[in-house]
């Protein structure tokens, strides 16, 4: 980290020493070179904030800067100099958000510096600034970075599992009534679509920070990341699952639908078949000219009714006899 005297408002920042005390930092104090005693600094930063963006090119080099202040990122771990490159999302729980639009935090991560930026608030990180507030921080960097990765994790699961318990009701909806569940089923869908599009490549950032990462995790923190990882990949195949499972749903809707269009065009195909010998008779009986048969004959109408009455039957058995209705 280069010195510079760039005046910057962090979120906040500590200074977390290896007896684990914790000192709280002022704007002034965060641009002073940190000491090298102690376990490490964490400075969080808001990419909105005005002076923001010159602090950081002022600390880290041009590489960092650019990837630090980048409006759109994706997770990735990326080892530079003596430090890693470290960009990850989480859903997002602020109030009155859809948690598939997934917020991201983007660090850089020396053996004892971690400076993170973010554009909204990510409940992960407040969890782990409240537990280095109550003096139970993370006592390393190694552990920072663990316990980060896992809280993002967790807050993931019960969205993600709620996604499956949704397609569930979903598919006993179908049986019953499923008018209306093509909308419900086209959000689903896109919702799974965005958290897969994020989760996925946070698999492999994790998955490649096991192995860049060798200079600040130690061997049980890298035990633990693996295991982050794991439930990383249940939930990725999860999704991949609440997709399929989706797209099947959608599928047997759609058929459902044909099949009862299908339905519906046999009934007017049977009906207007029936009707159709009977409006040909009638029209060609109700013609106003001379000779028609019956027409001084005072039962001659009742035994048109009649055979009207016989044809249609004569259609309806011969339609059954096709298995056609």
């Amino acid at each position: 980290m280069m010195s510079g005297a760039q005046a910057v408002e962090p979120i906040y920042a500590f200074d977390v020493h290896k007896d684990g005390r914790v000192e709280k930092l002022t704007s002034l104090q965060v641009v002073e070179p940190h000491n090298p005693d102690i376990a490490y600094r964490w400075v969080h930063l808001d990419l909105a904030h005005g002076g923001t963006r010159e602090w950081i090119r002022h600390h880290v080099d041009d590489v960092v800067a650019r990837s630090l202040t980048l409006e759109d990122t994706r997770p990735r771990s990326a080892r530079h100099d003596d430090g890693i490159l470290l960009n990850l999302r989480g859903v997002n729980l602020n109030p009155e958000s859809n948690p598939e639009d997934m917020v991201s935090i983007r660090m850089w991560v020396e053996k004892n510096l971690v400076v993170s930026v973010r554009l909204r608030r990510l409940m992960a990180v407040v969890g782990i600034r409240e537990a280095v507030e109550s003096g139970n921080p993370p006592r390393t960097v190694g552990c920072f970075i663990t316990d980060l990765a896992a809280a993002l994790t967790e807050r993931m699961d019960p969205v993600i599992g709620g996604l499956s318990d949704k397609v569930d009701e979903m598919e006993e909806m179908s049986l019953v009534e499923p008018e209306g569940l093509r909308t419900s089923l086209a959000k689903l869908r896109r919702t799974t679509i965005m958290l897969r599009r994020h989760i996925g490549p946070q698999r492999e950032a994790l998955s490649k920070l096991t192995s860049d990462g060798l200079s600040i995790l130690d061997e049980a923190q890298q035990i633990t990341l693996r295991e982050t990882l794991d439930r990383i990949t249940r939930m990725v195949e999860e999704l991949d699952a609440v997709r399929e499972r989706s797209a099947i749903l959608y599928d047997q809707l759609s058929d459902q639908r044909g099949e009862e269009m299908n339905r519906n065009m046999l009934v007017l195909s049977v009906v207007a078949a029936i009707f159709l010998p009977l409006g040909f008779l009638t029209g060609l009986l109700g013609v106003n000219i001379g000779g028609i048969p019956g027409a001084d004959n005072p039962f001659a109408f009742a035994a048109f009714c009649v055979l009207l009455a016989v044809i249609s039957l004569g259609l309806m058995l011969w339609f059954r006899k096709k298995n056609w209705i």
